[in-house]
C-alpha cells in the first residue's frame, strides 16, 4: 500500500508530534505552517519543510487555513 502524499490545505502530524497545515507540495516534501508544537524545537515564521516519509495526514482539508 502506497503512503498518501498530503495535498494543499490538509492537516498533518509529523513523526515528532508537531501538527500543521500544508501550504505547498513538492515532489519529495511539503512546506507546512505549524499550528501545534509541544516540543522545544523552534521554527522561523512557524513554517518548515517536511519529507513525505516523516508525516501522516490527519484531516483531509482544512477550511480557510
Amino acid at each position: 500500500m502506497q503512503k498518501k502524499v498530503a495535498e494543499l490545505g490538509e492537516y498533518i502530524i509529523f513523526k515528532n508530534g508537531i501538527k500543521g497545515i500544508v501550504e505547498k507540495v513538492y515532489e519529495n516534501s511539503v512546506i507546512v505552517f505549524i499550528t501545534e508544537n509541544k516540543t522545544n524545537m523552534e521554527f522561523a515564521g512557524n513554517r518548515t519543510v517536511v519529507a513525505h516519509k516523516n508525516y501522516k495526514v490527519v484531516v483531509s482539508k482544512v477550511k480557510n487555513p
